[in-house]
C-alpha cells in the first residue's frame, strides 16, 4: 500500500520551535564549536527556562501568607514537584549581569547552585559555558528568554525534541547514537501501549522512548508519573546525561545508569519489566562472548558469528516479566540471518512470543538511509488465538516526505498504522488523529457510513500492506521475519527494487532448500542401492 504526504508544518509549536533554532543556529555560526560542544550548552538552557518557569508558577502558589514568619525553602518546591532554583541561576540575574563579567563562569555557577540544591541533578546538568564569548553567550541568553512564561510543560518538552533532532542531523553518525527520530519511537510506543508498569531501555540513549511512553500514557488521560517507572542504561557517560536532562525537562524522573550493556546488566534486568523498548546499535562486531558464556539474558544461546544483533534481540526477550511486551528497532539483515542466528530465531518464533513485525522505508534515520525492521515481542499472547501466529506490516511506502533525504510519519499515518496492529489484537481502534477516511477504505464496508469500531471492520490480508502468518507458514520460509516474503504486493502496484530483491531472495533459499532435500535423496537412493548390491 502506497500512502505518502507532503512536509508541512502541522502543530501549533513549530513556528515557536523553528524561530528559535535559528537564532541558535545564527550565533553557532559564529561560535566555531562542533555539534557536542555547542549542543550541550543550548539544551542546557532550554532546560533552565523550562525549570524557572515552573519555579515561578509554583512560587506564586505557596508565597506564605501576610503575617507569617514561616520562610518558604527547597523542600517547599520539591514538596510541589518542582526544582528550586536559587536566585543566582534564575534568568532575571543572569541577564542583569555586567557586560564584562565572566558571563560563562556565572552560569556554570548557576548550574552547580541548581544541582546543589536539587540532588537528583546531581552531575547532569552542563558546565562548559565558558567556551562562549560573552556576547554569544549573552545573546543565547536572550534567546532562551524569549520563551514566554506562561508556555505549557509539554511546549518546553517538544522544544527541547526539536533541538535534540536538529543537533543529531548535524553530529550526523554520532547523532545516531543517542537519537532515534520521534516518529519511529511514537510506533514503537503506539503498538506496544505501555499503559502501566516498568520500562526498560538498556541502549536509551538520550531518552527518547521513555518520553514517548509517557506522553503515552497523559494523552490516555493517565498521570505518568503514577503508571510507569523508567530504568535505563547507556555505556557514554555525556549521553547518559543527556537522558536525565531529558527526563527532567519533560517532569520525568528515573533511574539510568551508565555503562557497557553487553557486560553490564546494571538492572539486574531477566524477567523484571513489563516493557522493553530500545534502538540498540546494528550490527556491532567484536563482542568478547567468553565474558558472556554464563549469562543468563541469553538463553537461547550465543550467536557463532561476529555480530551483537541477536544478543541484543535475547537481552530484550529474557528482560521481560511473563505477560512482558518488547518493541525496538533492528536491522533488516536480522529477520533472514543463516546458521546460528537463525537457530535462536526459529526458538524465539516457536515459543509463540513474536507479535508484529513491521518494514519501515529507507530516509527515516539521520545518520543511515537503509531501511530497517520493527521487532515486538509479547509474552502474553501464550494461550491466545494469536500464539501460532505474527502479524507482518509492510510501511515501507507509507511516510511524509519532509527533504529530499529525510521521511517521517504523519499523526493520522502513525495512527493507521497502530490501529492495523489492534485491529489484528482485537483491541478498541483509535481515530483522533485523521486516519479513519484511509482506514475505512482499507478495512471497512464502503456502505457502512457508521463509525468504524473492531466489531464492523474485521482485521484481513491486505496484499501490499499485511499478513497474519502461521509458524508453519514461517518455518516454510525458513524461519523468515522478513515482512516481505509474506505481504506480496497490492493488486495493481508495481514491484520495487527491494521488492524484487527480497522476492528473489526467497526464491533462491526456496532453490538452496530444494536443492539440498534433493542431494539428500540422491545420498539415500545411493546407500539404498548398495545394501541391494550387497544382498545379491
Amino acid at each position: 500500500m502506497h500512502w505518502t504526504e507532503p512536509a508541512t508544518a502541522d502543530d501549533s509549536h513549530a513556528e515557536l520551535e523553528k524561530t528559535l533554532w535559528d537564532a541558535a543556529n545564527s550565533l553557532w555560526a559564529n561560535a566555531a564549536l562542533k555539534p557536542s560542544e555547542f549542543s550541550p550548552i543550548v539544551l542546557g538552557l532550554i532546560f533552565l527556562r523550562y525549570a524557572e518557569t515552573r519555579f515561578a508558577a509554583v512560587a506564586e502558589e505557596i508565597q506564605p501568607k501576610p503575617g507569617s514568619r514561616r520562610k518558604i525553602g527547597p523542600t517547599d518546591y520539591h514538596a510541589k514537584g518542582v526544582l528550586y532554583l536559587p536566585e543566582e541561576a534564575r534568568f532575571p540575574h543572569l541577564l542583569q549581569l555586567p557586560e564584562g563579567s565572566a558571563l560563562g563562569k556565572a552560569v556554570n555557577e548557576a548550574m552547580r547552585a541548581v544541582e546543589k540544591e536539587n540532588p537528583d541533578l546531581a552531575d547532569v546538568l552542563p558546565k562548559t559555558f565558558q567556551i562562549l564569548e560573552n556576547r554569544t553567550l549573552a545573546e543565547l541568553l536572550k534567546v532562551m528568554a524569549s520563551i514566554p512564561m506562561d508556555q505549557e510543560g509539554d511546549t518546553f518538552g517538544l522544544i527541547y525534541e526539536y533541538f535534540l533532532g536538529k543537533f543529531a542531523m548535524s553530529e550526523g553518525q554520532k547523532g545516531g547514537e543517542f537519537y532515534t527520530p520521534t516518529s519511529i519511537v511514537r510506533l514503537i510506543v503506539d503498538i506496544l501501549e505501555p499503559y502501566h508498569g516498568r520500562i526498560y531501555d538498556p541502549a536509551c540513549g538520550s531518552g527518547g522512548m521513555f518520553v514517548q511512553s509517557a506522553r503515552f500514557v497523559a494523552e490516555h488521560h493517565q498521570n505518568p508519573t503514577a503508571e510507569i517507572s523508567v530504568h535505563g542504561q547507556e555505556r557514554v557517560t555525556d549521553t547518559s546525561r543527556l537522558a536525565r536532562l531529558n527526563l527532567a525537562v519533560h517532569g520525568l524522573s528515573g533511574d539510568i545508569r551508565q555503562g557497557n550493556t553487553y557486560y553490564e546488566d546494571l538492572h539486574d534486568s531477566v524477567g523484571r519489566f513489563d516493557f522493553v523498548l530500545a534502538n540498540p546499535p546494528f550490527n556491532v562486531s567484536k563482542i568478547d562472548k567468553e565474558r558472556l558464556a554464563d549469562d543468563p539474558r541469553y538463553p537461547l544461546g550465543l550467536p557463532r558469528t561476529d555480530n551483537g544483533n541477536y544478543l541484543w534481540v535475547q537481552h530484550f526477550h529474557s528482560a521481560l516479566s511473563p505477560r512482558g511486551r518488547a518493541g525496538f528497532v533492528m536491522a533488516n539483515s536480522a529477520a533472514d540471518a543463516r546458521a546460528s542466528e537463525q537457530d535462536i530465531r526459529e526458538k524465539l518464533i516457536r515459543s509463540g512470543h513474536v507479535d508484529v513485525m513491521v518494514s519501515i522505508g529507507s530516509n527515516f534515520f539521520f545518520t543511515v538511509t537503509l531501511p530497517c525492521t520493527l521487532w515486538f515481542l509479547d509474552k502474553g499472547k501464550t494461550g491466545t488465538p494469536r500464539e501460532d501466529t505474527v502479524l507482518f506490516l509492510d510501511a515501507r511506502h507509507v511516510f511524509r516526505q519532509l527533504d529530499r533525504a529525510h521521511r517521517d510519519f504523519t499523526p493520522a499515518q502513525n495512527e493507521f498504522l497502530a490501529n492495523v496492529v489492534r485491529l489484528y489484537r482485537g483491541q478498541d481502534l483509535e481515530f483522533h488523529h485523521g486516519s479513519e477516511p484511509k482506514f475505512r477504505e482499507v478495512f471497512g464496508d464502503p456502505s457502512d457510513n457508521s463509525p468504524l469500531t473492531r466489531q464492523n471492520s474485521q482485521f484481513k490480508d491486505i496484499p501490499g500492506l499485511c499478513k497474519a502468518a502461521t509458524r508453519a507458514e514461517i518455518e516454510a520460509q525458513g524461519w523468515s521475519l522478513n515482512p516481505g516474503r509474506y505481504v506480496g504486493v497490492a493488486k495493481g502496484e508495481e514491484l520495487s527494487d527491494q521488492d524484487f530483491k527480497e522476492q528473489f531472495v526467497a526464491l533462491n533459499d526456496e532453490l538452496e532448500v530444494l536443492n539440498g532435500e534433493a542431494r539428500e535423496l540422491e545420498e539415500k537412493i545411493a546407500e539404498n542401492v548398495l545394501e541391494i548390491l550387497e544382498t545379491v
